[in-house]
């Protein structure tokens, strides 16, 4: 019975992960056609995370009505709080896209495993073996030898990078928080903080792509085609959105750190085949390093949950052998005061 759940729990895990690769690398190959200059240029990043919030939001609002989620309490500020940082999070990334050199976004994105690490320390009390931040640090360097270009510094820029590093690592980190503090489901937190993302970012993202891009939203024409990749790409961030909160709350901010940039790897080599994309030597080095150092942090991490799993299972030995002890020595003093 219990190797039916673990395989149970094993494959689930395994449905998450391939969840949230498939929709997250569909969603970047068909936002590629949808916002290139050579596509359909459809330039207004923060407005499309706004129709894809909308549309995750419209699926919940369903879902609830029909009973398939129920909803459960979570107080205002904190779902408030939580959409300011996501929110923060996502005009952030696009305005240090836009700053900075495609190598030092890449750097700043890298920089995110990292801070993520010392916020779960600094909040949560969480501390990682050496195995673990050492497969942290070969992702790390495997990840940066395939992106890492050109980098070039500027003052807005590295403020805009610090800003969305800080904000992307904090709404990673508040979304296995706020799931296990409610003992609230994935979908059922999702369905909660998307209707308030969804507003804000439909209110105010043709302002911030205007100050982005220089286009406004009112002067784009749109065609069917153009019309079938947003509602493509509207579908896939619904799977996407819901894949990320499962795939946080099943494990952990740092593990979808690393085991996600399993997508830079799928993107690469779905660029090279669909896009004619170049793939050097050292892309495929890089890529190479990435997934053994993917392949050595799930390991260490399996060893740390084992290892703990024998310090508790000790633990619940000798607590026992105490209270068995402790019981023992009661009956004898009872058994000593009725005699006497």
């Amino acid at each position: 019975m219990e190797a039916e759940k673990k395989h149970s729990s094993a494959v689930s895990n395994v449905g998450a992960w391939a969840m949230n690769v498939i929709s997250s690398v569909g969603l970047i190959m068909v936002n590629k056609q949808l916002m290139s200059p050579t596509g359909h240029a459809f330039a207004f990043a923060t407005t499309l995370t706004g129709f894809h919030f909308c549309t995750t939001a419209l699926i919940g609002l369903v879902s609830n009505a029909t009973g398939y989620t129920t909803k459960k309490n979570v107080p205002l500020w904190e779902l408030l709080w939580f959409s300011v940082v996501a929110n923060t999070s996502i005009t952030a990334m696009n305005l240090s896209l836009m700053l900075n050199s495609v190598g030092f976004y890449q750097i700043s994105k890298l920089s995110m495993i990292p801070v993520v690490c010392f916020l779960e320390w600094l909040l949560n009390g969480k501390h990682y073996s050496s195995k673990v931040k050492m497969a942290v640090v070969v992702v790390v360097i495997g990840v940066g030898v395939c992106t890492v270009t050109d980098v070039k510094i500027n003052a807005h820029g590295f403020l805009s990078a610090c800003v969305a590093v800080l904000s992307t690592s904090l709404q990673q980190i508040s979304i296995g928080s706020l799931q296990k503090k409610y003992s609230i489901g994935s979908f059922e937190l999702l369905s909660q903080t998307a209707p308030i993302q969804a507003l804000s970012l439909l209110l105010l993202g043709p302002f911030v792509d205007y100050f982005l891009t220089g286009k406004l939203l009112a002067s784009y024409k749109i065609s069917s085609a153009a019309f079938v990749f947003i509602v493509l790409s509207c579908s896939l961030a619904v799977f996407c959105n819901i894949s990320q909160y499962l795939c946080i709350g099943r494990f952990s901010a740092v593990s979808f750190q690393v085991l996600g940039h399993m997508k830079t790897v799928c993107v690469l080599i779905l660029g090279w085949m669909l896009f004619d994309s170049e793939l050097t030597l050292k892309n495929i080095l890089g890529m190479s390093i990435a997934v053994n150092g993917m392949i050595i942090y799930s390991w260490a991490v399996e060893g740390d949950k084992a290892m703990q799993y024998r310090k508790d299972a000790t633990s619940d030995v000798k607590l026992l052998i105490k209270q068995i002890n402790g019981s023992s020595l009661l009956k004898d003093v009872e058994l000593g005061k009725s005699q006497g």
